[in-house]
């Protein structure tokens, strides 16, 4: 047996905020820690906040690892940093598909409903569905994963800052443009659509497959879809490929709301959004 070869990758996600006038005080939710799973061991993480204030972790109901912290001191700027090492490895050869039947079968008998389901963020409209239903007629569930995917991207161009934080799936698809975020929701309403369970997947993305060793390369955070088909399998329509080990994952749910990498409330004067950068190095 041949065994995969794997690549080490740290990452450094770091997220300021600044305030019109100091806030009086913030709590604060982080979701930044990447998991470990098969294919996805995480070597190290740790989160740190300046000002500096205790911290405190849990496992949210989606299975996400967050990271907790109140400040309760007047402060004009918030930094996060999230520091991670994770090693991963290629994806297995995908298993043979479950007929449809089988999916609803399952789906209708377990926690996969959850991920069957619209949401705010994921309705797309009976019409879409039904183009998406017409594309994938006689398909299994891996290629209509696929299809439908491709349905998407060729509707709705990649163009960073095209939409907002708060874009719904339609928006997105009738202004034909959108971030790996819009691309994820419209596939993800068609393919529950369709009957077939799919989740929203947070987490990293490394940009440059061949990276020198040792060599920071900038980045962001990303998103791409995992689909129910006998297991979960990853697929990034944003980028028409399987989710691989240049892929790490940080956290999943029925959609952004779910696996926002940082919210919270404060008590202040509004600011500007935050500034967000990623930094990749691949190590191995």
């Amino acid at each position: 047996m041949t065994t995969p070869v794997t690549r080490r990758l740290r990452i450094r996600h770091t997220t300021r905020v600044s305030y019109a006038q100091a806030a009086v005080s913030s709590h604060n939710e982080v979701r930044m820690t990447p998991l470990t799973l098969p294919g996805q061991t995480t070597l190290d993480a740790r989160v740190t906040v300046n000002p500096s204030t205790a911290t405190w972790s849990y496992w949210d109901y989606w299975g996400t690892q967050v990271t907790g912290f109140d400040l309760m001191e007047p402060h004009a700027d918030l930094t996060i940093t999230a520091s991670s090492l994770v090693e991963t490895a290629p994806p297995g050869p995908l298993r043979a598909a479950p007929t449809w039947a089988k999916v609803a079968e399952v789906t209708s008998q377990s926690r996969l409903l959850e991920y069957a389901a619209p949401t705010s963020r994921t309705t797309v409209s009976p019409e879409l569905v039904e183009r998406a239903r017409s594309l994938a007629s006689g398909l299994d569930p891996h290629e209509t994963a696929v299809a439908v995917s491709s349905l998407v991207t060729d509707q709705v161009r990649y163009i960073p800052g095209a939409t907002g934080v708060n874009t719904s799936a339609m928006e997105a698809w009738e202004q034909g443009a959108g971030v790996c975020q819009d691309i994820t929701h419209l596939t993800t309403g068609l393919l529950r659509g369709l009957g077939l369970p799919t989740r929203y997947v947070s987490g990293y993305l490394h940009p440059e497959r061949e990276a020198e060793l040792h060599r920071p390369v900038a980045g962001q955070s990303h998103a791409w879809i995992e689909y129910w088909a006998g297991d979960w399998t990853g697929y990034d329509p944003t980028n028409s490929t399987r989710a691989d080990e240049s892929h790490v994952v940080v956290g999943r749910g029925r959609d952004y709301d779910d696996v926002t990498p940082h919210k919270g409330v404060y008590r202040g004067v509004a600011g500007g959004p935050p500034e967000v950068t990623v930094e990749f190095t691949r190590v191995a």
